[in-house]
């Protein structure tokens, strides 16, 4: 029967998408209002939990008092006070092993090159659409090495 045939591969094309969401805790930093509000109800609506922060000396300091609170970090590399890349390293310096995401729309500081000696998990051109967001959050988290609590014996992403 041709249409159950139909149904029948739509089902598999539906369960072999990746899963795009999560219940990770991300912290989005950018200086622009407009764009964390609309990162962190894109991120929302995929399950995940968000901080947001205009400030990255502020994000900063949220990070320093519970680093383990979060599992990813998203920023804006060109913003006053601290650019994404020396944000980076302050945040790679108190937990070297936490996973970040860097957008720009233009910035001759910094590529995909310079974001790999960073340790930069990915580097994403502004605009960024959400469904691109989404699948380079979860090839992040997909590829960050996991490490056992034994405290807890809880799975622990970085």
């Amino acid at each position: 029967l041709p249409r159950a045939k139909e149904k029948s591969e739509n089902s598999k094309a539906k369960s072999q998408a990746p899963v795009l969401g999560g219940n990770e805790h991300i912290l989005v930093v950018d200086d622009e209002e407009s764009i964390i509000l609309m990162l962190g109800e894109a991120l929302n609506r995929q399950g995940y939990k968000v901080t947001t922060e205009k400030s990255s000396l502020k994000a900063l300091e949220l990070f320093r008092v519970s680093p383990e609170k979060f599992d990813l970090v998203i920023t804006d590399m060109t913003m006053p006070a601290m650019t994404g890349d020396q944000l980076t390293k302050e945040l790679k310096s108190i937990r070297k092993n936490i996973p970040i995401i860097i957008c720009t729309g233009y910035s001759e500081k910094i590529d995909e090159q310079i974001a790999k000696t960073l340790n930069i998990n990915a580097f994403l051109m502004k605009p960024v659409n959400t469904k691109e967001l989404a699948l380079t959050i979860r090839q992040v988290f997909d590829s960050t090495p996991k490490m056992m609590d034994k405290r807890t014996d809880t799975i622990i992403l970085g």
